[in-house]
């Protein structure tokens, strides 16, 4: 009985007296509320980006959204205006504009978000050794950019393109080297305004190395000036690559691209058929202005000091 007695006494005293504890709460995502405020705060920011999630589902879906293929003459139907069989209407060689206005979606969200991937690839390495080791490598570094950026951005494209020739993998390449050149010079400011910071101090104190200080301190804290340059930057590489098409140096034909749509039979049935050329300039302008707006809206939200605007 006294053992009995004594083994409930002792886990009571090894456990000391009972304190009353709060349960912690668990901060979760709200991705709803999150949606919602973003709504009421930036409502232009948030149409945008449904536009940009259209453009992205067509990307994936364009089978499926295309009533025919992009190359896929409509018997009888040659230079037919909008109307209920075809919503945007034919063009001279009897194909519905619709389906290739979603095909050419594709070839435009394609070459946006693989430029700047790349691009951005480059300019966080160079933005954010340039500016976090400075010195000599800084001022080697920085003077190549300028040399780059003194020269006219479609000058530079044009002349990649005529010795890689024509081809979707070589409009990539000639516009990611535009986006790392400009990019990398504002990663670099706001790689010296977060490395002046005591904490950073704090770490190199403590024996930190460069890699482990970068990839800890540096690049959490100009992760939202990244996502912010990706974001405008795409509208700009939409409209880039709708110039070379146009140009006759951007994906080669049958396959559709907006540029190439305005500038082939759009241009010379212009007045026949305008809707030829109505459709894919107002699908470079959507997409633009849709890129712009969401960039311009993600700036406002992620950037401190532009919160309360």
């Amino acid at each position: 009985m006294a053992g009995d007695a004594l083994a409930h006494v002792e886990p009571a005293l090894q456990s000391g007296p009972a304190v009353a504890r709060r349960p912690v709460p668990k901060r979760t995502l709200n991705i709803g509320r999150a949606l919602w405020w973003f709504v009421r705060r930036k409502p232009i920011g948030a149409a945008s980006g449904l536009i940009v999630v259209a453009m992205l589902v067509m990307t994936v879906f364009a089978e499926r959204i295309a009533p025919y293929s992009y190359d896929e003459a409509v018997r009888g139907a040659r230079m037919k205006p909008p109307g209920a069989a075809h919503w945007l209407g034919t063009d001279n060689l009897s194909r519905d504009i619709w389906s290739r206005v979603v095909f050419g979606a594709r070839v435009s969200v394609t070459v946006g978000f693989a430029t700047i991937f790349l691009g951005t690839v480059v300019a966080t390495a160079l933005g954010v050794s340039s500016g976090y080791f400075g010195g000599k490598y800084d001022l080697v570094v920085q003077r190549i950019v300028d040399a780059w950026m003194s020269f006219p951005y479609l000058v530079i494209i044009l002349s990649v393109m005529a010795v890689l020739g024509p081809g979707l993998l070589n409009v990539i390449l000639s516009l990611s080297i535009i986006v790392a050149a400009t990019g990398s010079r504002v990663i670099r400011g706001a790689t010296i305004a977060v490395a002046q910071h005591a904490y950073v101090e704090g770490a190199r104190a403590m024996g930190c190395g460069h890699t482990r200080i970068v990839i800890r301190h540096i690049l959490p804290n100009v992760t939202a000036t990244i996502i912010i340059l990706a974001t405008i930057g795409l509208g700009g590489v939409i409209l880039a690559e709708s110039a070379l098409s146009f140009l006759g140096f951007g994906v080669p034909p049958p396959y559709p691209s907006w540029g190439s749509m305005l500038s082939g039979s759009g241009r010379t049935y212009m007045y026949r058929a305008p809707w030829m050329a109505v459709w894919p300039g107002v699908a470079i302008s959507l997409a633009v202005f849709a890129f712009n707006m969401l960039g311009d809206a993600l700036r406002d939200v992620l950037d401190p000091r532009l919160r309360g605007a």
